[in-house]
């Protein structure tokens, strides 16, 4: 791949010899890797046999393990020189909620030869919970108010650990992802719903990244992110929930969705969806710019919507 296509450059011929795994291969590690593609070498962890073919047709090596099974993580000792981890906490609800015991043997497992040079964590902007729209620096504490949150709070924690151990371990928070090419990646699916926003003076502010510039950041941080350090990866746009859906429709030229009261929505809306209808805050993006170098090719949800 040209070296005007990738957002590392050219890279010198050491790192090309280099390994990097991707834990959690799918739409955003698979367009990292066609980023790095003949530049390195590249590995898959995959729990399902049945994605070998598809992940070695897109150049990658697979190794078939499981993170719900620890045991299955041993070929990962002293494998990789850098390790993107994507992979989501598990689904549960109930025993050790709170805990992502996925990162947990990951790290473990990583820890048992050589360790890995640096390791980026994908977590999610939900780990602050409800700010009341202020803008929000890396430097903030974590609140998290749901289960899926306290998940994410316990992997940081556990990458944090490892990078103790001496790993250049960067944590990256990310907020909505979105993407044409990207399964539900658009607004379209839900506004052919007609499902309700918020009406204006209860709406929250929310933040978006394309799944493109996304990938980019994985990338920079693999080589550019300082240890210990966190990140806010999410574009320039300062919007409220129902106003990014409102743009959308309007370039869709598709009826713009109905608005209704906190409380309507109570009880016309699923859980999850309101809670995210229930956290207002604004990402500052400055350190992500600074220090990853990372130029966004869609700084707004308008030119990516655009662009689609």
């Amino acid at each position: 791949m040209p070296a005007n296509h990738s957002p590392l450059g050219a890279l010198p011929a050491r790192f090309r010899r280099e390994r990097v795994l991707i834990v959690g291969c799918g739409d955003v590690g698979l367009r990292a890797a066609r980023l790095l593609k003949g530049r390195v070498r590249l590995l898959a962890l995959t729990s399902s046999a049945s994605r070998v073919a598809e992940l070695r047709t897109a150049g990658l090596t697979p190794i078939v393990a499981n993170l719900d099974q620890p045991q299955s993580l041993h070929r990962l000792a002293g494998l990789a020189d850098r390790v993107l981890h994507l992979a989501p906490p598990p689904r549960i609800e109930s025993g050790r909620w709170w805990r992502d015991a996925r990162t947990s043997a990951l790290v473990q497992a990583l820890r048992r030869r050589s360790l890995p040079l640096s390791l980026v964590y994908g977590s999610t902007s939900g780990v602050y919970g409800d700010c009341g729209g202020d803008r929000v620096l890396e430097s903030r504490t974590v609140h998290p108010d749901t289960p899926r949150a306290h998940r994410r709070v316990d992997a940081e924690r556990a990458v944090r650990w490892l990078g103790r151990a001496g790993v250049r371990a960067s944590i990256l928070r990310i907020p909505g992802i979105y993407a044409p090419d990207r399964e539900g990646g658009t607004p379209r699916e839900r506004l052919t719903r007609g499902t309700p926003v918020l009406a204006r003076e209860d709406d929250v502010y929310t933040s978006h990244i394309h799944a493109d510039d996304l990938a980019r950041a994985c990338l920079l941080a693999l080589w550019r992110g300082g240890p210990q350090r966190v990140f806010h990866v999410s574009d320039d746009t300062e919007l409220k929930m129902g106003d990014y859906f409102d743009l959308a429709a309007d370039l869709y030229g598709m009826a713009r969705p109905p608005r209704i009261a906190r409380n309507e929505a109570q009880g016309q809306l699923p859980l999850q969806l309101l809670s995210f209808m229930s956290e207002s805050r604004r990402l500052d993006n400055t350190r992500m710019k600074r220090e990853l170098r990372l130029r966004l090719r869609h700084p707004t949800v308008a030119t990516g919507l655009r662009a689609s």
